[in-house]
């Protein structure tokens, strides 16, 4: 793994004891109808983790219980390498059978980077 992308807001990473140390995004993002993930950090995790797996590297996404919030971020990532939201989403279920993509807050934040993904790749 040569990226690791933190949703979780409840606590900062700690210092990576690895030699060479794993970059790490701290993406701090809440799990909450109320508050929906913002596009920019899923845009801030898309454009670190793109580099990264194109140059045959490994990215690890996780929030508290990888159920909403590092689902999101994944299925963003694979939306980005060319994945059709539906797919992206099936694939993170089949592969984590507790991911909820379905969740309606966290479906429509995926959708709506899917949008925006693709308005971009067209402008």
């Amino acid at each position: 793994v040569q990226l690791v992308i933190n949703m979780r807001i409840e606590r900062k990473p700690y210092q990576d004891e690895h030699n060479p140390p794993m970059h790490a995004i701290w993406n701090p993002t809440i799990d909450s109808p109320l508050f929906p993930i913002p596009m920019r950090s899923l845009m801030k995790g898309v454009r670190a983790a793109l580099p990264v797996i194109e140059n045959g590297g490994k990215v690890y996404v996780h929030c508290q219980a990888g159920v909403h919030r590092g689902v999101a971020m994944g299925a963003a990532i694979l939306i980005a390498q060319g994945f059709e939201p539906q797919e992206a989403m099936d694939l993170i279920k089949a592969k984590r059978p507790a991911a909820d993509p379905d969740a309606w807050y966290i479906r429509r934040r995926i959708l709506r980077f899917a949008k925006i993904w693709d308005q971009d790749a067209f402008a």
